[in-house]
């Protein structure tokens, strides 16, 4: 795995995670989300905690590409934390001016941090390892019972599918637009507001521009493939479980109880 790919992107490779059923990994992922949702307990962080490197491991994800993942959360994750350590009332431990920092805000700060440095990479983990098709596939079985009172489940997959596939690729559009746009002398993080402001006009209307031409290409394409909501298709691979696929599940399942019991009983 590159480095350089960053949130959304799928990375071809032969590890134990790519080699799980999509199916599998929507639904451990699903279980990983819940449970850090649910978690308050600071032994239910370390397990998650470690279940996710391991989860990291067994994926090959390389410390450069991790990085990568978290750059783009940056300023948000950093700005999560500000505000729990400034605004959270509790016992003071330090005085900054008219805000002050207390116990509560640390706790309640770095706990949060945690909770979303574990959602992002356990969301990326599944763009990683499983193509978009894959992906599609393994939201029409999930959702395919829904069927029967009317939902649409072939078409949420898709469009769950070409938003998945178009996050990268807007991403890496928006790079470029950014650094053709510097290169002309356009500011996005100097100067005062209102040229950060006129520089951000700059990028988003090229941006959007691109983004309709795409779905434009993309409904012409289906159009002349004839596609057809509804309508009934087959797979050239089917979809089946393996023994790996019941363990990972059985093993997600645990780790959600356990953080259900530590929560309630802990």
């Amino acid at each position: 795995m590159q480095g350089n790919i960053t949130l959304g992107f799928y990375v071809p490779g032969q590890s134990f995670i790519h080699r799980l059923d999509p199916r599998t990994k929507i639904l451990a992922c699903l279980a990983m989300t819940m449970a850090v949702l649910f978690c308050n307990h600071p032994a239910g962080f370390a397990a998650l905690s470690l279940v996710t490197l391991l989860a990291l491991g067994l994926a090959r994800v390389t410390p450069q590409l991790l990085l990568g993942i978290l750059r783009p959360f940056g300023i948000f994750l950093v700005l999560a934390l500000l505000l729990q350590l400034l605004f959270t009332p509790g016992r003071p431990l330090m005085m900054l001016g008219p805000l002050q920092l207390t116990r509560e805000g640390v706790h309640f700060g770095f706990q949060l941090l945690w909770r979303l440095v574990l959602l992002i990479i356990s969301g990326s983990l599944l763009t990683l390892t499983t193509s978009p098709l894959m992906i599609t596939a393994a939201l029409e079985d999930l959702l395919k019972p829904f069927r029967r009172v009317g939902v649409p489940v072939f078409e949420l997959a898709m469009m769950m599918s070409i938003a998945l596939r178009f996050v990268p690729t807007l991403l890496e559009e928006a790079q470029q637009i950014i650094r053709a746009q510097q290169s002309r002398g356009a500011a996005f993080t100097r100067g005062r507001l209102v040229q950060r402001v006129q520089g951000l006009v700059t990028l988003l209307v090229p941006l959007f521009a691109s983004a309709f031409r795409r779905a434009d290409e993309l409904a012409t394409a289906m159009e002349i493939r004839c596609y057809r909501p509804g309508a009934n298709r087959t797979r050239m691979h089917q979809l089946r479980f393996h023994c790996r696929d019941y363990a990972v599940l059985a093993g997600t399942g645990v780790l959600f109880l356990i953080v259900l019991v530590m929560r309630w009983w802990g």
